[in-house]
């Protein structure tokens, strides 16, 4: 077990692509935006002219060159109009593109205010969600999520949060990632098209619970039948009537037809909610699978393993999709009560589309599962892919397997490995080569050194690595493993538990993790910072000491951090331990850190110059 210095990353060349790319779209904005004007000046002048002409001629008796002329600029008018159309769209189309380029640049440069804010899965009591910022409003979760929809984005948090994977599993999807992170243009796309269509997120959950049920009720087909026969006889009739003087005999017709409709009225009613509540998704749903159908995959054979099920019906599920949408469109005029009412007074309006709604759903109630699957396994996959676009500097990790390693044994092995929710400019990596279930690295270190975060960026580098993401380090190789925290320890007021409670409580979980020995069960890797900071000095060094010896028996391997360093005595008593510090210097009562990882226990403390620098009364150790 070896640990040392390692340097800094760097590398902006993919920023400085997205910045000149947005530069790009913001001069063709600026220059479709004077377009724009123009047509709209056009438009006007045209309509002026054509009105001041026309009623020229027609005021002077020339009606045959006015009506020409009314022709002429009514065709004029309507070619540019169409034109400034296209334009506005084209225009709507670069601004959302640009909104994507943006987006990306927020994530690669950390820009917080700028990256997208959305609802989060919640992880209660997870073993390291917390701990490692996995989660929260400055989280890895939040850099990664670029999901259209709940399902996608309830995949990628499976990934991140359900490990470790079945390894031939993991295997296929890294060369997914891989292969979908050297298309930038259907990533863009594949946002692109779902954010043309609205801001309505996607929710399968929701389109599922609204098909499944039967819209219809029984006797849906005659009554539709009748009231189609009636409205017919209405039409027919009232023209009769109107142009040879038949007797009113539609005025009859047109009660029963009446009477029948407000009888059933109040069975199609609930129909609108849930039309009103399928428009939006299913249109964004059609749109992303019409973008799907309509490439080439000829080149990308894991992207076509995952498309399937879109490739091998006869039928595209987006035409499904599309009627669904129409029905659903169709059925939203309830929310226009005057329309609503022309339309079915006309003809059985809600009878009709809620019989169409019905043979729909029949068709994709067994089909629609399974496209919101692939649907979610390609934005999971995008998203990381996205990420490893962003990062071509970080590395694509291997995991170790026999003969490499002995089996049930643990390892990680990394050069430069740095956390990747730190800017590349304030970056620091180190190596790190931990071998073997056992194995405990004993970090001491001053306050403010980095002992905190470097256990995150262990655990955060880990689980992209399981996730099937690149990470944060120039190599990264490691076995499988169940990754255990205990960093972020709060009280409960709520459960009744003091901090030092609730840290107990924790250790123990990751304790009976670490001894589980299970032949389908990976070792643990821990990560324990400033281990029972709850309690006295005397009890924390004798339970300190007596869980790391427990450590060292067990089923995992991992790092512990402490400020004891009386600890870093166990080095000569337990072989699997080894210490490993993180120190600062003091300069002109200035302290400063590197941040360097250095074998060996710390030889400085920093806690009383601290406090002297801050006016505190105190000696400093300096004094």
């Amino acid at each position: 077990m070896t640990v040392s210095p390692a340097r800094h990353t760097s590398g902006l060349s993919r920023e400085q692509r997205l910045q000149q790319v947005i530069s790009r779209a913001d001069r063709l904005l600026a220059s479709a935006e004077r377009i724009n004007s123009r047509f709209t000046r056009g438009r006007l002048a045209i309509f002026i002219a054509g009105a001041v002409l026309c009623v020229t001629f027609f005021h002077a008796g020339f009606y045959h060159l006015g009506n020409i002329a009314l022709a002429a600029f009514v065709m004029i008018f309507l070619t540019v109009a169409r034109y400034h159309s296209r334009l506005a769209r084209g225009m709507h189309r670069l601004q959302a593109w640009r909104s994507i380029k943006r987006t990306h640049l927020a994530r690669l440069q950390l820009n917080w205010r700028s990256i997208p804010t959305r609802i989060m899965p919640e992880f209660e009591g997870h073993p390291y969600g917390i701990d490692l910022d996995l989660i929260g409003p400055h989280s890895l979760f939040r850099v990664l999520d670029t999901t259209l929809s709940s399902n996608g984005q309830t995949r990628l948090a499976a990934w991140l949060f359900h490990q470790p994977p079945n390894p031939t599993e993991w295997q296929a999807r890294q060369s997914r990632i891989k292969e979908l992170s050297r298309l930038p243009l259907f990533l863009d796309r594949l946002a692109l098209e779902g954010s043309l269509v609205g801001e309505t997120e996607l929710n399968g959950s929701r389109i599922q619970a609204a098909i499944e049920p039967s819209v219809g009720f029984p006797g849906l087909m005659p009554v539709l039948i009748a009231e189609a026969m009636l409205a017919t006889a209405t039409l027919a009739l009232a023209f009769s009537s109107a142009i040879s003087g038949f007797p009113e005999y539609w005025i009859l017709t047109f009660t029963i037809y009446a009477a029948i409709y407000l009888f059933v009225s109040g069975r199609t009613a609930p129909v609108f909610g849930r039309a009103m509540s399928l428009y939006g998704e299913l249109d964004k749903l059609g749109a992303v699978f019409r973008y799907l159908e309509g490439r080439s995959y000829a080149a990308t054979p894991n992207l076509a393993s995952i498309c399937l099920p879109l490739l091998r019906t006869p039928t595209r599920p987006s035409s499904y999709v599309r009627r669904l949408a129409r029905v659903a469109q169709a059925l939203s005029v309830r929310a226009h009560p005057l329309v609503h009412l022309v339309l079915n007074g006309i003809g059985p309006w809600d009878l009709f589309f809620t019989y169409r709604l019905d043979v729909v759903r029949r068709h994709v109630l067994t089909e629609l599962p399974v496209w919101l699957e692939m649907l979610a396994e390609i934005e999971a996959t995008s998203a990381l892919a996205t990420f490893a676009y962003l990062h071509p500097e970080y590395c694509w990790p291997s995991p170790l397997q026999p003969p490499e390693l002995e089996p049930k044994s643990a390892a990680i092995r990394a050069k430069a490995l740095g956390h990747p929710l730190i800017g590349r400019n304030q970056r620091v990596t180190n190596d790190l080569d931990l071998n073997g279930t056992g194995r405990v690295l004993l970090i001491t270190g001053s306050n403010m050194s980095g002992k905190s975060t470097f256990l995150r960026t262990i655990g955060i580098n880990t689980c992209l690595a399981q996730a099937g993401a690149p990470v944060c380090a120039s190599s990264f190789e490691w076995t499988w493993v169940r990754i255990f925290c205990c960093i972020r320890v709060d009280d409960s007021l709520d459960a009744g538990l003091s901090f030092f409670y609730a840290e107990v409580k924790r250790l123990k979980r990751l304790l009976d993790a670490a001894v589980t020995i299970s032949a389908s069960a990976p070792p643990v890797l821990f990560l324990i910072d400033e281990i029972f900071k709850g309690t006295n000095n005397r009890e924390r060094l004798i339970g300190s000491r007596a869980f790391i010896t427990a450590l060292t028996r067990s089923h995992g391997f991992g790092l512990v951090t402490t400020h004891d360093l009386e600890l870093a005595e166990m080095e000569h008593d337990i072989p699997q331990v080894t210490n490993a510090h993180f120190q600062e210097t003091v300069e002109a009562n200035v302290l400063t850190f590197d941040y360097q990882l250095r074998p060996g226990p710390c030889p400085t403390t920093n806690a009383l110059r601290i406090m002297a620098i801050e006016g505190l009364p105190v000696r400093s150790p300096d004094n």
